[in-house]
């Protein structure tokens, strides 16, 4: 194999360069060029395929930094669609053309359904990432636990996870954990921590919203920031045992802090955030904020009359307030954990492709004698019997329902990854960067003014060479 594709796909995550430039370190030591595909699967449905070498000589390009967030190839939420054998056919003569024999796709679950069809032409890899932690299985025999019955409107199905029966060990997960996940837990633990002295000085209910619309593996993370509840969408809300606490911490410290995923549900299963009418990039309905609505809730149950009996403020609106971390748990430097394990994962990922592996994924696993260590897992292992993937949800055994706070094994798993998971780098960057005077002085530089002038695209006659560039790259 002399010449391999990498691109990226779906959501922002903070070590997807980290990734790239992985891969570019493995492939320079086998001498193997690596074309990076503009935008992810987006490029090749473009006759002219934007790319640029990623490693030129055996060198990766200066523009390939693995300590800043994001991507240099850019992302986009296109996919392939398994039904449209016409357009399998294009892509797989462009990517002839371009003379890639293997490609690596850096995505999550979207992406891991979308380079499925292109494993029928070429061997396909997928390196993980997410920053919800949820590409990944509990247990191997995890899919097959999934039941679906026909949806009551509308349609189609409904799908269920049946109680499991499976002994759960932390030995036995497959994908531990994906890189982005620990950045932006990172992210929001400071959130939860900057929240607390302003909900603690002026005696306030702060309901912070983090991401994870199916899995709450980020609220249970923000654990670090010290909340004093925790609510995930694996669990559905019981409002008055909720309430009832809501109130006990209120009466003994002055203040409570509370973190709840996007996406918990209620006592029906329903989704707290009241959907839109509006759908994100990748066909999810938008909800208007599980914060928000909590809070309603919180404030039609508690009322005016117990703060003011209290003597803590005005009326309930006042007292009781919402902030979301929002995106940038998904941008930024990603920190030392997400860099080192992301890059392991890059590099596994050019590794399984010279073995001939095909549709595979390159996973990050852990167990109590070996620690972490890569390895990889067929992707169709992540299937249910219907061939869909299902977003890993946290495990029951980690979530304490009556302290509304991880448990036990749940700080088991969290140990594991975040002791030592920040770099003395990490925290130089910061003193460094942040205020220099540079900053001041000069516009910010991004990265895709340098990366526009490399891109190449194929020619009529089917070479790749410089040419004049297109509005969307």
């Amino acid at each position: 194999m002399k010449r391999i594709g990498i691109l990226t796909a779906g959501g922002d995550t903070p070590a997807l360069n980290a990734t790239i430039h992985g891969a570019v370190v493995r492939a320079n030591q086998l001498g193997i060029e690596v074309y990076g595909l503009i935008k992810g699967f987006n490029s090749l449905f473009n006759p002219r395929v934007p790319h640029l070498h990623l490693n030129p000589l055996f060198q990766p390009i200066p523009e390939l930094d693995p300590t800043v967030g994001g991507t240099i190839l850019g992302a986009s939420r296109d996919y392939i669609n398994a039904e449209d054998k016409r357009s399998h056919g294009e892509i797989f003569e462009r990517l002839r053309k371009l003379k890639i024999e293997g490609l690596i796709c850096v995505g999550g679950d979207g992406t891991l359904n979308g380079m499925q069809p292109l494993a029928q032409c070429l061997p396909v890899v997928l390196a993980p990432k997410t920053i919800d932690n949820d590409l990944g299985l509990n247990y191997r025999n995890e899919p097959d636990e999934w039941q679906r019955r026909p949806a009551a409107k509308g349609g189609g199905f409904v799908y269920e996870q049946t109680p499991s029966r499976t002994v759960f060990d932390l030995d036995y997960m497959i994908n531990f954990v994906t890189p982005g996940f620990v950045t932006a837990v990172y992210v929001s633990s400071i959130g939860v921590r900057r929240i607390r002295s302003t909900a603690e000085s002026h005696r306030r209910i702060a309901i912070v919203e983090v991401m994870g619309r199916h899995s709450g593996y980020i609220s249970l993370g923000a654990a670090y920031g010290r909340p004093d509840i925790i609510l995930l969408p694996e669990h559905p809300l019981e409002i008055e045992p909720l309430v009832q606490r809501v109130k006990e911490i209120y009466e003994l410290q002055k203040n409570v802090v509370i973190v709840c995923g996007e996406g918990v549900v209620d006592a029906e299963g329903n989704e707290l955030g009241a959907e839109k009418s509006s759908h994100d990039p990748a066909g999810n309905k938008l909800l208007s904020g599980a914060a928000e609505s909590l809070r309603q809730i919180l404030i039609e149950q508690m009322g005016d009359e117990y703060f003011k009996v209290l003597r803590r403020g005005g009326i309930a609106r006042e007292v009781i307030f919402t902030r979301k971390i929002g995106h940038t748990q998904r941008g930024g430097r990603p920190i030392r954990f997400d860099r080192f394990y992301a890059a392991g994962l890059g590099g596994k990922a050019v590794d399984l492709l010279l073995e001939g592996r095909n549709n595979v994924v390159a996973t990050l696993q852990w167990n109590r004698k070996r620690s972490f260590f890569v390895d990889s897992f067929d992707a169709n292992g992540f299937r249910d019997r219907w061939g869909l993937i299902h977003a890993r949800r946290v495990h029951p055994s980690f979530y304490d329902r009556h302290l509304m706070k991880p448990s036990r094994a749940g700080i088991e798993y969290l140990m594991q990854i975040f002791t030592g998971a920040i770099g003395e780098d990490d925290t130089e960057s910061i003193r460094e960067s942040l205020f220099a005077p540079g900053n001041l002085l000069e516009p910010y530089h991004s990265f895709n003014t340098d990366i526009a002038k490399r891109i190449c695209f194929l020619d009529g006659g089917g070479e790749s060479g410089m040419g004049e560039p297109e509005p969307g790259c």
